[in-house]
């Protein structure tokens, strides 16, 4: 499985924690079983931490999301842009355009229209303040 795809089942495990709330291991657990395919564990990796620092993440993605609420973003950009920041900030291994990269790409994918842009740009600003970056 590729990266990009166990990103997508991360993603699916966030957008879903929205709905349920339950552990995301519980979550990959229950994918597995009903699609017999198991969650990579990249991706359980990816879902868990973000999970773990969810609070973290909300309070950076609002920081930056200066004209809209997070109860204005759609589940499926807050859950992209939730995966996204969590990989810049923690994931040291993964370059923060390709976390960027990556999030637009789930978003054109999975979100409405104005999503991709919108979560460009607040990754965008995140970014600059990344040690990576500088």
């Amino acid at each position: 499985m590729t990266r990009r795809e166990s990103r997508e089942q991360a993603f699916a495990l966030l957008f879903e924690m929205m709905f349920n709330d339950q552990p995301v291991d519980q979550l990959a657990a229950a994918a597995s079983e009903a699609r017999d395919t198991p969650v990579s564990a990249f991706a359980l990796a990816l879902a868990a931490g973000a999970q773990a620092h969810l609070a973290e993440l909300d309070d950076k993605i609002a920081a930056y999301s200066v004209k809209w609420s997070k109860e204005r973003i759609s589940r499926v950009a807050l859950s992209v842009m939730r995966l996204a920041v969590y990989e810049m900030l923690y994931e040291e291994s993964i370059p923060v355009s390709v976390s960027i990269n990556e999030a637009v790409e789930l978003a054109k994918k999975y979100g409405g229209d104005e999503d991709a842009p919108f979560i460009n740009g607040i990754l965008g600003s995140i970014s600059r303040e990344t040690p990576e970056s500088v």
